[in-house]
C-alpha cells in the first residue's frame, strides 16, 4: 500500500487505487472505522426496555440494545467463550441473549448472566470478568453512535455544525418526533466511498434521474430543478457535509401559510376530514415532502431529504447500503402513508431513483478497473451564492464537488494519523 497522505490524495483528485486496492481497504477499516463515532441506529429502532437490533461499526458485527432501564449499549456480537454470535436476528425484543453454542447468556447491557455446567471452570471464575464487550456509546437527537475509542473526542463535538442541520432534518417529525417505518438493504458491487461521494452530487441528478423527474406532474418536476434553484454544498468539518437543493425548504417550520402544492391537497383534505385543524394540516403537509438537503456524515450515514441512507463496507469492492424510510411518530396515518409512497416512489427497491443511482456506482467501480494510474476527479465548483453558507466554511455552488473534497480531506487525515 502506497503512502495515502502523500501520495493518493490531493485537494482536487484522488487517486483510482482508493476504489481498487484491498490493503487500503483494509486500512481505512483500522484508522478510520474504529477510530471514528460510526452512526447504528436511530432511538426509534429501540421503541423500549430490552429492544434490540443488529449493525455493524465497520466490518464488525454488534448488538444495539436498549436495557430494562431504558440505557442505549452497542455489544459486539460474540460470545466471550468461544466467539459465536449471540443474536442473528434483524431487530426484537429480549431480555437475554443465549449463545447457541455452548448456552452463555448475556443481559441486554452485555452482563454475563449464566454459564452452563459452571463446574467445569475453577472456582475463582468470575462472570464479571467476561461481559460481551462493549463499545462507547453516545446519541444526539435520536441518532445513536458508537466508538471504539476511549478518547475520541464528545459525539457533539464530532458533528459540529452538522448538528444545526440534523435538527432541521428533525423537523419533519411536525411536532411529533420522527420514527422508523421500515428499512430494505441492497448490496452493490463497488467501493464505499463511491456512495459516500453520492450523497453531495447534484452534478448527476438531471442525468441519472431523468426518468424520475418524467414520472413526475409539472409543479413537482419544477421542485426538484436542483441546478436552478440557488442551492450549494457547504464543508461542515470533521468530513460532513451538506447539499441544498432546494432552499425553501431548509426549515419547514417556515413559510406555513404558502399554497399547500397540488400533490399534497387530497391527503390536506383528509387530515382536515379527522378533524385536525389548519396549523396542523399545513404542518404536517410541508413536513411530509421532506427536507430541502442532503446531510453526509463521516464516514457511514446521510440524512438524505427524507430518509436515512446507511453505507456499510464490505469488501473493497463490495457495499450494503440500507434505506430508512422514516415518518411521524405518532402522527396522522395518512400522513405516514404518504410518506412511504414518496419513498417507494425514489427510494424503494422498485423506485425510479435507487435503481438508477446503484447502476452508476457499479460502473464507477468497473470502470476503475480501466486505467489504475489515473485520477478521480473532484475539483468541480464555483462560488455559492453570497451569505447561504456559515461564514469561514468552505462552499460551492449546488453542483460543486465541495462535499466530496471535504470527505477526502477527512480521509487523508485519518489515514496519516
Amino acid at each position: 500500500m502506497t503512502d495515502p497522505a502523500n501520495t493518493l490524495v490531493r485537494e482536487d483528485r484522488v487517486h483510482t487505487s482508493l476504489y481498487t486496492d484491498p490493503a487500503l481497504f483494509d486500512a481505512e477499516m483500522d484508522r478510520i472505522f474504529k477510530n471514528s463515532w460510526v452512526w447504528v441506529a436511530h432511538a426509534s429502532e429501540l421503541p423500549g426496555p430490552n429492544t434490540f437490533k443488529t449493525a455493524h461499526v465497520g466490518l464488525e458485527p454488534v448488538i444495539v440494545t436498549r436495557d430494562k432501564a431504558g440505557e442505549v449499549h452497542v455489544l459486539l456480537n460474540r460470545c466471550r467463550h468461544r466467539a459465536a454470535s449471540v443474536c442473528e436476528k434483524k431487530k426484537g425484543k429480549a431480555s437475554v441473549f443465549v449463545c447457541p453454542y455452548h448456552g452463555w447468556s448475556y443481559a441486554p447491557d452485555g452482563a454475563l448472566r449464566m454459564v452452563p455446567h459452571a463446574k467445569g471452570y475453577p472456582a475463582d471464575f468470575d462472570k464479571d470478568e467476561f461481559p460481551l464487550l462493549s463499545l462507547r456509546t453516545e446519541s444526539y437527537n435520536g441518532m445513536i453512535y458508537a466508538t471504539f475509542r476511549d478518547d475520541i473526542m464528545p459525539l457533539e463535538e464530532w458533528l459540529g455544525p452538522a448538528r444545526k442541520w440534523i435538527d432541521l432534518f428533525m423537523k419533519q417529525g411536525a411536532g411529533f418526533g420522527v420514527k422508523a417505518l421500515g428499512e430494505h438493504k441492497f448490496r452493490f458491487p463497488g467501493n464505499w466511498k463511491i456512495q459516500l461521494e453520492n450523497t453531495t452530487d447534484a452534478y448527476h441528478f438531471p442525468i441519472v434521474h431523468k426518468t424520475f423527474l418524467d414520472s413526475l406532474d409539472e409543479e413537482t418536476e419544477d421542485v426538484f430543478d436542483v441546478l436552478g434553484q440557488g442551492g450549494w454544498v457547504e464543508d461542515l468539518g470533521n468530513g460532513h457535509s451538506v447539499m441544498v437543493m432546494i432552499p425553501d425548504l431548509i426549515d419547514l417550520e417556515d413559510n406555513l401559510d404558502a399554497p399547500i402544492p397540488e400533490r399534497f391537497a387530497a391527503l390536506a383534505d383528509e387530515l382536515r376530514a379527522e378533524g385536525h385543524d389548519e396549523a396542523l394540516v399545513r404542518k404536517v403537509v410541508r413536513a411530509v415532502g421532506g427536507t430541502g438537503f442532503n446531510l453526509n456524515m463521516f464516514p457511514n450515514i446521510a440524512c438524505s431529504m427524507a430518509f436515512f441512507r446507511v453505507l456499510r463496507p464490505v469488501k473493497v469492492d463490495e457495499t450494503e447500503i440500507q434505506h430508512i424510510a422514516i415518518g411521524m411518530d405518532g402522527g396522522p396515518a395518512p400522513a405516514n402513508r404518504m410518506r412511504l409512497r414518496l419513498h417507494e416512489h425514489f427510494q424503494g427497491p422498485m423506485g425510479f431513483g435507487t435503481p438508477d443511482d446503484a447502476e452508476g456506482w457499479e460502473r464507477v467501480q468497473r470502470g476503475a478497473q480501466a486505467g489504475q494510474d489515473v485520477w478521480i476527479m473532484v475539483n468541480r465548483g464555483v462560488a455559492a451564492p453570497d451569505g447561504v453558507a456559515e461564514p469561514g466554511h468552505n462552499a460551492g455552488d449546488v453542483s460543486s464537488e465541495t462535499g466530496m473534497r471535504a470527505a477526502y480531506r477527512m480521509w487523508k487525515r485519518m489515514m496519516e494519523a
